[in-house]
């Protein structure tokens, strides 16, 4: 891992999103499918998922994460998750929230696929980081 030990401790905000495209009538029932409610489900999944990053991306280093926001609108042919990860430390936050993103994009497609096999997960990506003195 780099070593972050000589960097000053800073508070630190990162906004990462991605986008699910599936049909209309997907989008209509994702909070009565199946295997239950897609949208709270993928919330979840999104913050559990940004707590363990470290577990999961190799060398990325362990955070104490004081805020995790995971939003999910619907459209009418569209989940849009928008993943916000906030920390006081040495590095940045922006894989925290990538993955957020990402996993709680893939709850929302594995609770779907039964019902809707041309689903697409699109468009992840990091929005904005910040830092400022803590």
């Amino acid at each position: 891992m780099v070593d972050v030990g000589a960097k000053p401790v800073s508070r630190r905000r990162a906004v990462a999103v991605a986008t699910v495209r599936m049909s209309a009538a997907t989008a209509g029932q994702l909070r009565r499918l199946p295997k239950g409610d897609a949208l709270a489900a993928a919330q979840v999944a999104g913050i559990l998922a940004a707590k363990r990053t470290s577990d999961l991306i190799p060398l990325c280093h362990p955070l104490p994460l004081s805020v995790i926001d995971v939003a999910l609108e619907v459209g009418e042919q569209v989940v849009s998750i928008t993943a916000t990860v906030q920390t006081t430390a040495q590095t940045g936050v922006e894989m925290e929230a990538l993955t957020a993103a990402s996993v709680a994009s893939l709850c929302v497609y594995d609770m779907a696929k039964a019902v809707d096999k041309g689903m697409e997960i699109t468009d992840v990506r990091l929005l904005e980081k910040s830092k400022e003195e803590a």
